[in-house]
C-alpha cells in the first residue's frame, strides 16, 4: 500500500520491522524501488534476498529484469538469465518476453531476437517486446518486417503494437508504411484509442505531413494533454510556430490544462521562429502556472531567449535558476556560441567545472564550435585533452566536431589525422572533412577524399554534393562538376533546391552561364538562394544587364530579395560601371524590401564608385557610413586607388587597413604597386621595409587547370611540374609571338629591385601564364582553356592573355578572386574594366 501510494520510505520502514521475510515481501519492496526508478537499489535488494537463501519466483524475476532493462544493466541481466534457466522459468511466456525486452533495452538486439525465435510460446507481449527493441535501437525496418511475420503467424496486434510500429515509421520518415498502418488501425477499431491516435498524429508530423496530422487530431473523439502536445510538437518540428501558438490558444479555450511538456514545445517553436514577444508572454504564463521551478522548462526558456538574441535575459534567467543541470549549462553555452560570444561560452564552461557540474557530449560539441568560430586553437586543444580523459572521443559527433574545429583553426593536417583515426565515421564526419578542405583552397584534396568515401561504401547525402560542387566551382573544375551532376541525377538529389542552386553556382563559376541558366529555368522549386546564385553568376561573368533583368523577374514572381541578392546585384553594377543603377539599387534596399545595408553592401558601393574612377566620392562615402568601416571596405578603396594610380588616397586607405589587419600582406602589395607605377622608388623601398618589419609574407599566386579530369596546380615561378621544360619552351615561343603582336611587359607589376630583364622573366612565370602554357601543350588545338586563380589577375597577365587568345585562336577563361574573364580573339569580356 505504501509503495503504491509513492511512499517508499514508509514501505521500507515497515519491511525492515517485519520479524521475517518471504519472497512476497521481498517482491513488494523491490517493486517499490523499481517503480520509483531507483533501479540500483532494487537490484541491490534482490542480491540481499538471494544471500538469505530465499529462492525468487518468476514474478520477482520479471520485476528485476525490468529494473535491469531500465538501467541497461546488461551483466546483471545476464546473471538473472542464468538463474532463470537453472530454475526452469525460461519457458514461461512472461519471463521469456521480459528477457527479450531486457536484452533489447541493453542494445543487444541480436541476442534478443535469438531468444525470441527460440521461445516455445509467444503472445502479443513477446512480439511487442521484440518490435520495441528494434524500434528503440533505430532498426525501424526490422520492426516493420517483424510485424509482417507476426501477421503471417496469425498473432493479432494490439494497441501497443501499433504505437510501437508508428514510432518506427516516424523515426524512418516512412510515410507510406505509416499510411498502411493507419488503414489497419481503422479496420481493427483502434483509432478511438487516444494513445494510438496521438501516435498517428506524431507519425504524420514527423513525416512532414502536418495537414494529415491535423486531420487525425481534429477527428479524435477523445483528446488528452499528450494529444495536444503531439500536434503542437508536429507544428514546432516543421517550423510552423504560428500554428503551434494558435493551437495552444485553442487548447486553453477548450479547457485543457497545458503541462510542462506543452510549454517546452512552444518555447522551442518560438526559439526557431525568433518570436521573442510570444516567448515573453509564455514566460509570464509559466510563472503563473508554477512551471518555472521545473529545470527542463527553465532551461528551455534560457534557450529561447538566447536564440532570440537576448543573451543578457538568458543569462539573468540562468543565474536565477534554483536548480541547474547539464542541459541548463549547455543551453547557456549554446546561446553565447550562437551569438559569436565564444569567449563568454568558454568562461561559462570554466564556471561550470568550478561548480562541480560534469559536462556531457553536447557541452563539448558546443564549446568546440565556439573555439572554431574564434579560431581559438589552444582552447580547442585543451578541450580535446578533456574529451579524451572523459572518454567522449569515440562519440562520432564529438569526433566530427573536433575535426571541424581543427580545420577552421587552419590545422588541416591535424584535422585529417584525427579524421583518419576515428573509430567510427558517418556521413557527417566525411562532410566535415570535405568542408575543411574547401575554405583552405584544397578542392583537389576534397575531390580525392570523395573518391575514398565511395570506396569505403559511405553513401553521400545532399550536403556532400553541395560541398563537392563548391570545391569544383572554386577550382573551375567543370568536367568533374559535370560528373557530379550526373551522380546527383542518379541519386535523386536534383530536386533538392539547395543542391540545384549549388549546381547553378558551379556552372556559372566555371564560366558556363548558359548551362547555369538552363538548369535554373528547369528547377521545379526556386528559393531566394537559387535566384541569388544565378544573379551572382551573371555578375561574376560581367553580364550586368542579364543580372539586373533577372533581379526584376525575381521580384515580379514574388520572391523577396535578401542581403545576398543585393550583394550580387551591386557587384554586377560595379563590374560593369553601372554607377547610376547601382546607386538606385542601394538606395532602394531598405525602402523596397526592408533590407538594412551591411558592411558588405557598403563595400560594394565603394567598389562601384572606385572602379568608375570616382575615388574622392568613394572615400567620402566611407567617411559618412553609419557603421564602422572594416578592413574589406578600406581594401576595396585601396584596390581602386591601385587601378587608377591615386597615390594619396591609396596611402590613406592603406593606413586604415593596416590598423585593422597588420598581418595582412595584400595592402602592402597594393600600395607597393601604386608606388612602383608612380615611379616613387624611395616610398616603395620604405613600404617594403615596413612589410618586412611587420613579418608579413605575400600570398603566392596559384592557378589551377583541369585536363583529362585531372587538376594541375601552378604557383608563381613554379619549376616542379613534370612537364616544366615543355611549359617553359611553350612560354618562350608565346612571348616571341606576343612581342611581334605588340606586347610590352608591364614591369611595374614586379616589385623586386632587380634588372628589367629579370623582371620580365618573373612576369613570364606568373601562375596563370604557366597554367595557360600547360593547357596549350596538353589539349587539342581549338579546345577552350579554363583557369582558376586564387588572386586578382594582374594587369600584365590580363593584357598578355588577350594577345595569347588571338595568337593561338583559343577561348581562354580565367576566374580570379573577383570575377570571370573570358578572353577571345584579343578581347576580354570585362572590357578591361575589372
Amino acid at each position: 500500500m505504501y509503495s503504491k501510494c509513492g511512499s517508499v520510505l514508509h514501505a521500507h520502514k515497515v519491511f525492515s520491522n517485519m520479524p521475517q521475510h518471504d519472497v512476497y515481501s521481498w517482491t513488494a519492496i523491490i517493486s517499490a524501488y523499481a517503480d520509483r526508478g531507483e533501479v540500483e537499489e532494487a537490484i541491490n535488494l534482490f542480491q540481499q534476498m538471494q544471500e538469505t537463501g530465499l529462492a525468487p519466483d518468476k514474478v520477482l524475476f520479471v520485476v528485476v529484469l525490468k529494473a535491469c532493462a531500465r538501467l541497461a544493466a546488461l551483466e546483471q541481466g545476464r546473471q538473472l538469465h542464468s538463474d532463470i534457466i537453472k530454475r526452469g522459468f525460461q519457458s514461461d511466456v512472461i519471463v521469456g518476453s521480459t528477457l527479450v525486452n531486457m536484452y533489447a533495452k541493453c542494445g543487444c538486439t541480436e541476442e534478443a531476437r535469438e531468444l525470441f525465435d527460440n521461445m516455445s510460446e509467444r503472445n502479443a507481449v513477446s512480439w511487442n517486446a521484440m518490435i520495441a527493441g528494434y524500434a528503440q535501437n533505430g532498426l525501424g525496418n526490422e520492426a516493420l518486417a517483424l510485424y509482417e511475420q507476426m501477421k503471417q503467424d496469425g498473432m493479432q496486434p494490439n494497441n501497443i503494437t501499433f504505437v510501437l510500429l508508428l514510432k518506427a515509421c516516424a523515426s524512418l520518415a516512412a510515410l507510406e508504411q505509416g499510411q498502411q498502418l493507419h488503414s489497419e488501425i481503422i479496420k481493427r477499431g483502434f483509432q478511438s484509442d487516444v494513445v494510438v491516435a496521438s501516435t498517428l498524429v506524431d507519425m504524420y508530423a514527423k513525416c512532414g505531413c502536418t495537414e494529415d496530422a491535423r486531420e487525425v487530431f481534429d477527428n479524435m473523439s477523445v483528446r488528452d494533454v499528450v494529444s495536444w502536445n503531439a500536434m503542437i510538437a508536429g507544428y514546432a518540428q516543421n517550423r510552423l510556430g504560428k500554428e503551434a501558438l494558435a493551437l495552444y490558444e485553442q487548447m486553453k479555450q477548450e479547457g485543457m490544462q497545458p503541462n510542462n511538456v506543452t510549454v517546452v514545445l512552444l518555447l522551442k517553436a518560438f526559439a526557431n521562429l525568433v518570436a521573442l514577444e510570444q516567448g515573453r508572454k509564455l514566460h509570464s504564463e509559466i510563472i503563473k502556472r508554477g512551471f518555472l521551478s521545473d529545470v527542463v522548462v527553465a532551461s528551455s526558456l534560457v534557450d529561447m531567449y538566447a536564440k532570440c538574441g537576448c543573451t543578457e535575459d538568458a543569462r539573468e534567467l540562468f543565474d536565477n535558476m534554483s536548480e541547474r543541470d547539464v542541459v541548463s549549462w549547455s543551453a547557456m553555452i549554446a546561446g553565447y556560441a550562437q551569438k559569436g560570444l565564444g569567449k563568454e561560452a568558454l568562461a561559462l564552461y570554466e564556471q561550470m567545472k568550478q561548480e562541480g557540474m560534469q559536462p556531457n557530449n553536447v557541452t563539448f560539441i558546443l564549446l568546440l564550435k565556439a573555439c572554431a568560430s574564434l579560431g581559438a586553437l589552444e582552447q580547442g586543444k585543451q578541450l580535446h585533452s578533456e574529451i579524451i580523459k572523459r572518454g567522449f572521443q569515440s562519440d562520432v559527433v564529438v569526433g566530427s566536431t573536433l575535426v571541424d574545429m581543427y580545420a577552421k583553426c587552419g590545422c588541416i593536417e591535424d584535422a585529417r589525422e584525427l579524421f583518419n583515426n576515428m573509430s567510427e565515421r558517418d556521413v557527417v564526419s566525411w562532410n566535415v572533412m570535405l568542408a575543411g578542405y574547401a575554405p583552405n583552397e584544397l578542392g583537389k584534396e576534397a575531390l580525392a577524399l570523395y573518391e575514398q568515401m565511395k570506396q569505403e561504401g559511405m553513401q553521400p547525402n545532399n550536403v556532400t554534393f553541395v560541398l563537392l560542387l563548391k570545391a569544383c566551382a572554386n577550382l573551375a573544375a567543370l568536367e568533374q562538376g559535370k560528373q557530379l551532376h550526373s551522380e546527383i541525377i542518379k541519386r535523386g538529389f536534383q530536386s533538392d533546391v539547395v543542391v540545384s542552386s549549388t549546381l547553378v553556382d558551379m556552372y556559372a563559376k566555371c564560366g558556363c552561364t548558359e548551362d547555369a541558366r538552363k538548369l535554373f529555368d528547369n528547377m521545379s522549386e526556386r528559393d531566394v538562394v537559387s535566384w541569388s546564385a544565378m544573379i551572382a553568376g551573371y555578375a561574376q561573368n560581367g553580364l550586368a544587364q542579364e543580372a539586373l533583368a533577372l533581379f526584376e523577374q525575381m521580384q515580379r514572381e514574388g520572391t523577396k530579395p535578401d542581403e545576398v541578392t543585393y550583394i550580387s546585384v551591386l557587384s554586377a553594377c560595379a563590374h560593369s560601371g553601372l554607377v547610376d543603377q547601382g546607386r538606385y539599387v542601394f538606395d532602394s534596399m531598405y525602402k523596397s524590401h526592408g533590407v538594412t545595408p551591411t558592411k558588405e553592401h557598403y563595400a560594394c558601393m565603394v567598389d562601384l564608385l572606385g572602379r568608375a574612377g570616382c575615388l574622392a566620392d568613394a572615400e567620402l562615402f566611407i567617411n559618412k557610413m553609419p557603421i564602422q568601416p572594416d578592413s574589406v571596405v578600406w581594401m576595396t578603396l585601396l584596390g581602386a586607388a591601385r587601378n587608377h594610380g591615386h597615390v594619396e588616397i591609396g596611402r590613406r586607405a592603406f593606413d586604415h587597413v593596416v590598423k585593422l589587419e597588420r598581418k595582412n600582406a595584400a595592402p602592402y602589395v597594393l600600395l607597393s604597386n601604386i608606388f612602383a607605377a608612380a615611379g616613387r622608388k624611395d616610398e616603395l623601398a620604405k613600404i617594403r621595409n615596413e612589410m618586412k618589419e611587420a613579418g608579413v609574407k605575400k600570398v603566392p599566386g596559384c592557378s589551377w587547370i583541369e585536363v583529362d579530369n585531372q587538376l594541375h596546380a601552378f604557383v608563381v615561378g613554379d619549376v616542379t611540374h613534370p612537364q616544366s621544360k615543355e611549359i617553359q619552351a611553350e612560354l618562350d615561343r608565346l612571348v616571341g609571338l606576343m612581342k611581334k603582336a605588340g606586347y610590352k611587359p608591364n614591369l611595374s607589376f614586379v616589385l623586386d629591385d632587380v634588372e628589367d630583364k629579370e623582371k620580365e622573366n618573373a612576369l613570364c612565370r606568373h601562375s596563370e601564364k604557366l597554367a595557360i602554357a600547360f593547357g596549350l601543350v596538353n589539349t587539342p588545338s581549338g579546345t577552350p582553356i579554363r583557369i582558376k586563380k586564387n588572386l586578382r589577375v594582374c594587369g600584365d597577365c590580363h593584357n598578355a592573355t588577350k594577345i595569347i587568345s588571338k595568337i593561338v585562336g583559343r577561348d581562354i577563361s580565367v576566374m580570379d578572386a573577383n570575377r570571370y574573364h573570358h578572353f577571345k580573339e584579343g578581347f576580354c569580356s570585362c572590357g578591361d574594366y575589372w
